[in-house]
């Protein structure tokens, strides 16, 4: 048995599946539909795109993954496939049986279907993995990069990819929300005394110069740099992992420029300040690549305010606010709402995590 980062992982995607799934949370009514409805109606429905047989079993293939790879870590090796299965069917049919009283949500067995097929093909993948030994030589990797107490970065470090897909209004600018934050509370306190304790900004926010732009793209950066520090072992590892971190935030930025502009605006987030960010970010990063790790704990703490202090007190810009009610709007609904809270969240987890590691008495070097 091993202590694996597969079982918060697998916990932290069964709850952005229940999220993306009733996402937005708004209307929740008895509509008079007996649930066998949708259990016994035909297969296919009616209205079916390849878009959502892909996505319906792409959503819930990595859940399968994870839940057999956790047990397969775990020394479940006989029951990691069907167990998994069945977890995920379950989940799926709970998801099914809740979006009756969603307006905004279609139950289908054909989402069930799909999406318990896509929950066996994952956890078959992960079987397979450790037929050939896959995940051994994971482990045998870990133990050479990795300090013992790695679970939590790893996790963190797993969901930075995944955060970077909600589009943001400074690239690799994650945490920007208390604009919005301050919008939603105010219509919540409305005709209520409570409106007057709301801290509301009087001054218009100004954005960001291009110094400051700079300066929060570079720290961008550098936090999952910073991260990563505080779990790997030696300078060399730390250089692979940096360069490696900057090829996946730039190739996921790109993305999302691509998903939400189009294929002709992928590149267009590329301006001077974010070149230039991007390249004192790997500067930086690779001069504390010998620093020990307490002290890479100390500077991402320092990294982490610094930033979310310059996001949050800078606007989001028109072109963004569009974007957003795009995704809203659109067929990236789902989609949109996970990688939102993702962004928002994903920063300050990663803060509560340095805070509980600084303040550990005895850590290694």
């Amino acid at each position: 048995m091993h202590k694996t980062s597969a079982w918060p992982l697998a916990l932290i995607y069964a709850a952005l599946i229940v999220f993306a799934s009733l996402f937005p949370f708004d209307g929740w009514r008895s509509q008079g539909v007996d649930p066998l409805v949708f259990l016994l109606a035909k297969i296919p429905p009616p209205y079916w795109t390849w878009f959502d047989v892909n996505t319906n079993i792409a959503g819930y293939a990595p859940f399968g993954f994870l839940m057999a790879l956790a047990m397969l870590r775990s020394g479940w090796s006989r029951g990691a496939v069907p167990i998994a299965f069945l977890v995920g069917t379950l989940l799926s049919l709970s998801m099914e049986f809740i979006q009756i009283y969603l307006p905004r949500r279609v139950p289908s067995n054909m989402d069930l279907v799909l999406n318990s097929a896509g929950t066996l093909l994952g956890a078959l993948v992960a079987a397979l993995l450790e037929k050939l030994g896959a995940i051994d030589r994971w482990s045998q990797f870990r133990e050479r990069w990795f300090v013992p107490q790695a679970r939590g970065a790893l996790v963190l470090l797993a969901m930075w990819p995944v955060a970077l897909l909600f589009p943001a209004s400074v690239p690799l600018g994650l945490g920007q929300m208390w604009e919005r934050l301050e919008v939603v509370l105010a219509e919540w306190l409305t005709d209520t005394p409570f409106l007057e304790w709301l801290p509301v900004t009087e001054d218009a926010m100004e954005p960001l110069s291009q110094g400051r732009e700079l300066i929060a793209v570079m720290l961008g950066l550098l936090i999952p740099c910073l991260l990563g520090y505080c779990i790997i072992r030696g300078i060399g590892r730390r250089a692979i992992f940096t360069l490696t971190t900057t090829v996946v935030g730039v190739s996921v930025t790109a993305l999302t420029f691509f998903l939400s502009y189009g294929p002709s605006h992928a590149w267009e987030w590329q301006t001077v300040p974010t070149r230039m960010g991007l390249g004192l970010g790997v500067v930086i990063a690779m001069l504390l690549a010998p620093v020990p790790r307490r002290v890479c704990a100390a500077l991402l703490l320092l990294a982490l305010m610094l930033h979310l202090n310059l996001l949050n007190q800078a606007p989001t810009s028109a072109y963004f606010s569009q974007t957003l009610q795009a995704w809203e709007q659109g067929r990236f609904i789902r989609f949109y709402g996970v990688a939102q809270w993702l962004g928002w969240i994903w920063p300050y987890a990663a803060l509560v995590y340095v805070v509980l590691r600084v303040s550990r008495r005895s850590d290694d070097a």
